[in-house]
């Protein structure tokens, strides 16, 4: 039974929560502090049944626990704190699936998916099946380290093997689908993983070959690494890998061929167009960090384009992605649950988004160099940081239209500030501001 959901600054046993990283229907995660060891947990707190079965939960902790492995997310602890139970982890820097939204390298991409391989090879190895191999599930950690995350459908390979059809629809194998997973089910779906990191594209049923970017993997890996990747997905699981330990054999033999195909000497008109553009995009962004990173603070990359963003921004005024800095780390000590922006812990709500109260953690107001206004509201006139959306103390909405300094200009719809001669999109509301 799903039960409320945990609030920033709210203690639980021995943790504090940060932030909401993820809800569903299954559980809720949370990056939260462990105050007695003093380091930054995961927090995944599964949904009980009415009945308080406990078994599938317990089979997960079983089964991450007995799989020691750089490339395996590892259980810290496990217990019930109050009626809740609660499984800490290690916290990673984001998923493979939000690494997904921008360019990797094909160097970059070769060592992730080794370490994708390796993960998988050992779960089988010890005779585990998966069940649930997707981008969601690889968590990745400084340095690029990867490790292979959420065993909750994990089964142990007995004489005979009884399961559902658990697994996410998108990179479920068919065989599992009709409630029938085997070793060769989690290649398929590893096979969809890799080809996606290597082509930007998902495969779709039936499968058929040229699959959807296909002229991106082909410019990318050689024919003998496409080859690997067309025996893993395969609908017949007899024509796939037997399971990923045959799957990593054949890659580290291919591994070294895994890299973009020999440049022809001399480059074609559109690739140096699209050199130039990116020279000249990188000299764009330095001139505006010159100009506009103290006044916006924009110490962080967007998670998409990978421009310079400030954590207040609400699009990304190079590509307009919403909420271009989620998952950066904030100067601020807590961060919203709902948005993840940071917070301070004396604020009573988000000064970001709309978003649920805080759970009160102190009585005192502290003072803040960026505080520069005050709340129209005449019953709480409380400070104000610019390019604030709500009063952090009331959530009374800011009318006041932001001014950006260094630069007249405002949006034509929302009339707050902008650096027009930079700018595609105003980053608060998202109004084209010249063409791209």
């Amino acid at each position: 039974m799903s039960k409320a959901l945990l609030k920033a600054r709210q203690k639980i046993g021995k943790y504090r929560i940060v932030s909401r990283i993820a809800s569903s229907h299954v559980a809720d995660v949370y990056a939260a502090m462990d105050t007695i060891q003093k380091q930054k947990v995961a927090l995944k707190i599964p949904h009980l049944d009415d009945d308080g079965d406990d078994r599938e939960i317990l089979h997960e902790v079983q089964v991450a626990t007995r799989l020691k492995h750089p490339n395996i997310l590892s259980v810290l602890n496990a217990s019930y704190i109050g009626d809740r139970f609660v499984i800490a982890m290690e916290l990673g820097e984001q998923s493979l699936a939000d690494r997904l939204e921008r360019r990797i390298a094909t160097s970059r991409a070769v060592d992730l998916a080794g370490q994708a391989i390796d993960a998988l090879a050992f779960a089988h190895e010890h005779k585990i099946i998966h069940c649930d191999i997707k981008p969601d599930n690889y968590i990745i950690f400084p340095g690029d380290q990867l490790k292979l995350s959420d065993f909750g459908f994990a089964k142990v390979s007995l004489r005979t093997l009884k399961a559902s059809g658990s697994g996410t629809i998108d990179y479920i194998a068919p065989e599992q689908a009709m409630g029938r997973p085997k070793f060769q089910s989690d290649v398929f779906s590893l096979g969809l993983v890799i080809y996606r990191l290597f082509s930007g594209k998902l495969p779709e049923w039936p499968f058929e070959w040229p699959l959807a970017g296909y002229d991106q993997l082909k410019s990318r890996v050689r024919p003998e690494f496409i080859s690997m990747l067309k025996k893993c997905i395969q609908l017949d699981p007899g024509r796939r890998y037997a399971n990923a330990m045959q799957m990593q054999a054949d890659f580290a033999r291919l591994k070294s061929h895994a890299r973009r195909q020999k440049r022809i000497r001399g480059r074609s008109p559109s690739r140096a167009n699209r050199s130039t553009s990116t020279s000249w995009r990188r000299l764009q962004w330095r001139e505006f960090q010159r100009q506009f990173r103290k006044v916006l603070d924009t110490r962080h990359q967007c998670r998409r384009c990978e421009g310079p963003v400030a954590e207040s921004m609400q699009h990304c005024p190079w590509c307009g992605i919403d909420n271009p800095a989620r998952g950066c780390d904030s100067t601020m000590p807590s961060s919203c649950p709902r948005c993840e922006r940071g917070v301070k812990k004396d604020w009573d709500y988000c000064a970001w988004c709309y978003g649920p109260g805080f759970v009160e953690e102190t009585a005192r107001r502290y003072a803040d160099k960026r505080y520069t206004a005050r709340c129209s509201n005449a019953r709480c006139r409380g400070d104000l940081m610019p390019f604030m959306r709500y009063c952090p103390w009331c959530r009374t909405k800011v009318k006041r239209p932001w001014k950006l300094p260094g630069s007249r200009k405002r949006c034509r719809s929302c009339s707050w500030g902008i650096a027009d001669e930079f700018w595609n999109y105003c980053a608060w509301c998202r109004e084209p501001v010249r063409g791209e």
